[in-house]
């Protein structure tokens, strides 16, 4: 699916991105353009972002091992 319609970019491309390290839109304007030209799409973008935190953090929680 089409994310950023003005520079053609897809919600594939931004999970890519975010899974090869990027962490802040920032990150992703610069490596693919997203949400550099109306800014439609920022909080779209930025939900990819939100999203793969939540993944590492329940990833990390999941793997404490608690001893009692």
């Amino acid at each position: 699916m089409f994310v950023c319609i003005c520079n053609a970019i897809t919600d594939r491309q931004i999970q890519e991105t975010v899974a090869a390290g990027a962490s802040t839109l920032s990150d992703l304007q610069a490596q693919l353009g997203v949400a550099t030209c109306c800014g439609c799409c920022s909080d779209l973008a930025s939900s990819y972002l939100t999203t793969a935190n939540q993944n590492t953090q329940t990833a990390i929680t999941a793997g404490i091992r608690v001893q009692s």
